[in-house]
């Protein structure tokens, strides 16, 4: 994973950092994405039925997966040894279905250890910051984005879905052109088989491990 110094692109480090400020907390995401399902809205530019949908399935699922996900004693003890202080910046939607079963994994890991400070920022509202982390041309999300705090090197990437979970993906794209509603139900259910295993394996390995 090539990483790049923030302190020699110039245009990019105050953009950082100005993002930074702006990001809300996990908590304030959850409370956000609730607030949506409960008026029938949704973040982001568009106002659609399927997006406000999967909005309120999204509510669900979060909390559900809040509950449910848990951390093996190893991965315990490999996140609070982290003595490097980083920040994890995340460009997420409230409708995004990656993001259900993602984001409270990452929340897990940045609960354990104060060094890793996690905040969530909105796609739509944040294009300039989403522009410079496109997935294969795509402004696809959620996408992490980890950032040493002290030398301002720029870490590494993720997202917007584990390896398995974007494998999958590409083949139903190359047999049938585009997602359809039903291929996403099969992939929510291909997240809770998985159990989060995947997410936290390629997470941890943006992270300074000994």
């Amino acid at each position: 994973m090539n990483s790049t110094n923030i302190s020699n692109s110039p245009d990019i480090g105050p953009l950082i950092d100005e993002k930074i400020r702006q990001a809300m907390s996990y908590q304030a995401f959850r409370k956000l994405t609730d607030h949506m399902a409960q008026e029938g809205r949704t973040t982001g530019h568009q106002q659609t039925e399927s997006l406000i949908q999967y909005t309120v399935l999204n509510s669900r699922r979060m909390k559900r997966w809040d509950k449910t996900f848990g951390l093996s004693e190893a991965s315990i003890g490999s996140i609070k040894s982290i003595d490097l202080k980083i920040n994890w910046l995340v460009l997420t939607e409230s409708w995004c279905g990656d993001a259900a079963p993602t984001l409270p994994v990452m929340n897990k890991i940045a609960e354990l250890n104060p060094n890793i400070q996690l905040g969530i920022l909105l796609r739509d509202e944040h294009l300039d910051l989403m522009e410079r982390f496109r997935t294969e041309g795509a402004l696809s999300i959620p996408k992490l984005i980890s950032i040493d705090r002290e030398s301002g090197i720029l870490l590494g990437a993720w997202g917007p879905r584990p390896g398995k979970a974007a494998q999958l993906v590409r083949e139903y794209k190359k047999e049938h052109g585009a997602l359809t509603p039903e291929f996403r139900e099969e992939l929510q259910r291909w997240y809770n088989t998985d159990k989060g295993i995947s997410t936290l394996q390629e997470l941890l390995e943006l992270l300074p491990l000994e």
